[in-house]
């Protein structure tokens, strides 16, 4: 910490708007976490200190922009990263969230100081508090599923607090002016609760970083279009409702118990938008036309909506196989290196006629000419290859994947990475793809791992160049065979950034043969599956 941080008042006394709007004004925006840190400390002087009601609100409002651009300079040190979390990470997504629930924190103290004006201008000051409450709360759950880090406890009942209240004082449907709005645009309690709802809705540790910042701006941007209302005691439950007496989000019903603490979502005018956005992507209108974002591409769009017609439409069936409870351990790899090693139970080499031997390699030949046990040779290599298998515990299992807890040391991992997997009742490895990633507390990962179709082959590919002779070694790849009973075609898993249609690939297994790759049939943070025929 520099020098200038260990000078600087551990307090410091806020009586006036002119003080207030000095400190904000020399913060220090391009030292993220020297500014964070004053932040803090501005906050605590508030709290401890608070100035009159008035000036205590102007100042708060004032912090806004500051805050938000702070945060988010914060939030790089974690966001998109491998779990588990290092020290430095963690203790960076535990600033950002404890400043995000100071700021609520403070808002929530300025509604109890006492506050001059009529009826009306009380409750739009009421509206705005809430409001801000509701934000900053929300901004701290937002960031746990950026992170990727289990929910603390409180967050949703600290949520579901400033909303019930907001509905008690009747004022959760008030406008609010909102500085954050790129458009000018007011906002109200019921839209900024809604919108966080909404982003549970869409299960966010599922999602990869540029999938979230488009479900939060497409949340924000369509939560008016969903309303929220007390369920009535003669009418049935619907199958998702929110409890505001549970630490938790949207839940089903049968979960529920307290009537009148329960709202259900009406989001039939949200279905419309979603079906209408379809369409219209579907007839190639671009994404920015329809109001999506200039930063997203037509197929990036099309499969999130696909994705979030469900969830958002109230219209999630739930799982499509059914999952049934299961004991054991499973062995995990990861990186291509390892998982083909692992799927072929022997090392990479080129193939023959491709090959040029090293000499580390005829040191090897000789040294082990006279083995009798090959096996005993291939668990040396892998120790000295550094591949070994991670143990993760199975939970629970369906036919299409598996849900895991890894409570011990092991390599990191990241969402859509592609795994190899030996199930706990099985002998070989099947490929996978990280479905959802999620950090508990105590530094245990759980993972939601989906198989994909198809026992898989190790083979070698290769690109096919026009010059003869010009051809490059071949790399790690897997073939995964044809599944009538899932219509799944056969397929071939490339490292990413392989694919491009109509390519040519040399393909070497047991023989030699070319294949045209065809389309994109799924991908990865590492990896392409692909279609092809054979030429």
């Amino acid at each position: 910490m520099s020098t200038v941080l260990h000078k600087a008042p551990s307090t410091m006394k806020i009586g006036d708007l002119n003080t207030g709007l000095q400190i904000l004004a020399d913060l220090p925006l391009g030292d993220a976490e020297r500014a964070e840190l004053e932040l803090n400390r501005f906050f605590d002087s508030l709290l401890q200190s608070p100035p009159e009601s008035e000036i205590y609100l102007q100042l708060l409002e004032q912090t806004r922009i500051a805050l938000c651009f702070i945060e988010e300079e914060r939030a790089r040190c974690y966001t998109n990263k491998a779990l588990p979390l290092g020290e430095f990470e963690e203790r960076a997504f535990r600033r950002v969230v404890d400043t995000w629930l100071k700021a609520a924190r403070a808002y929530a103290h300025c509604a109890q100081l006492k506050s001059p004006g009529g009826s009306t201008a009380h409750a739009e000051r009421l509206a705005l508090i809430l409001h801000r409450c509701i934000y900053y709360s929300g901004m701290a759950i937002s960031e746990h599923y950026r992170a990727r880090q289990h929910l603390s406890s409180g967050l949703w009942l600290n949520l579901h607090g400033y909303y019930a209240s907001a509905e008690e004082w009747g004022v959760a449907r008030l406008p609010v002016g909102d500085s954050l709005d790129a458009h000018g645009r007011n906002t109200q309690c019921t839209t900024a609760y809604v919108s966080l709802l909404l982003i549970e809705l869409a299960g966010p540790y599922g999602l990869s970083v540029e999938e979230a910042g488009l479900v939060r701006r497409w949340a924000n941007s369509w939560a008016p279009l969903v309303s929220l209302h007390a369920t009535a005691a003669d009418e049935p439950l619907a199958p998702l409702l929110v409890d505001l007496m549970h630490d938790a989000g949207v839940r089903a019903a049968c979960d529920c118990r307290q009537a009148a603490q329960l709202r259900r979502l009406d989001s039939s005018r949200l279905a419309l938008q979603l079906r209408q956005a379809r369409k219209l992507l579907q007839e190639r209108v671009s994404p920015a036309q329809i109001g999506l974002g200039e930063d997203c591409t037509d197929e990036q769009c099309r499969l999130l909506l696909n994705r979030l017609f469900k969830r958002w439409g109230l219209l999630h069936t739930g799982r499509k196989f059914r999952r049934h409870t299961a004991s054991g351990t499973s062995r995990v790899c990861s990186g291509f290196t390892g998982m083909h090693f692992h799927v072929s139970g022997k090392e990479f080499s080129q193939p023959e006629s491709e090959r040029v031997y090293s000499r580390q390699d005829f040191d090897t030949l000789f040294a082990f000419r006279h083995m009798l046990e090959p096996a005993q040779m291939l668990e040396v290599r892998q120790v000295q290859l550094g591949l070994g298998l991670d143990i993760w515990e199975v939970l629970d299992q369906s036919a299409s994947g598996f849900r895991l807890l890894r409570a011990g040391a092991g390599r990191k991992i990241e969402p859509r990475q592609l795994v190899s997997i030996c199930p706990h009742d099985g002998k070989s490895h099947l490929l996978a793809q990280v479905a959802w990633l999620m950090q508990e507390q105590g530094g245990c990962l759980l993972a939601g791992i989906a198989a994909l179709p198809g026992k898989p082959q190790a083979v070698a590919v290769r690109p096919l160049t026009q010059e003869a002779g010009q051809s490059g070694p071949y790399s790690r790849a897997f073939l995964l065979p044809a599944m009538e009973a899932m219509a799944a075609e056969p397929t071939l898993v490339i490292p990413r950034g392989w694919y491009q249609t109509g390519r040519l690939l040399e393909v070497y297994s047991e023989s030699l043969r070319r294949v045209r790759l065809q389309r994109l049939a799924s991908e990865g943070a590492d990896f392409e599956r692909v279609t092809f025929v054979e030429l």
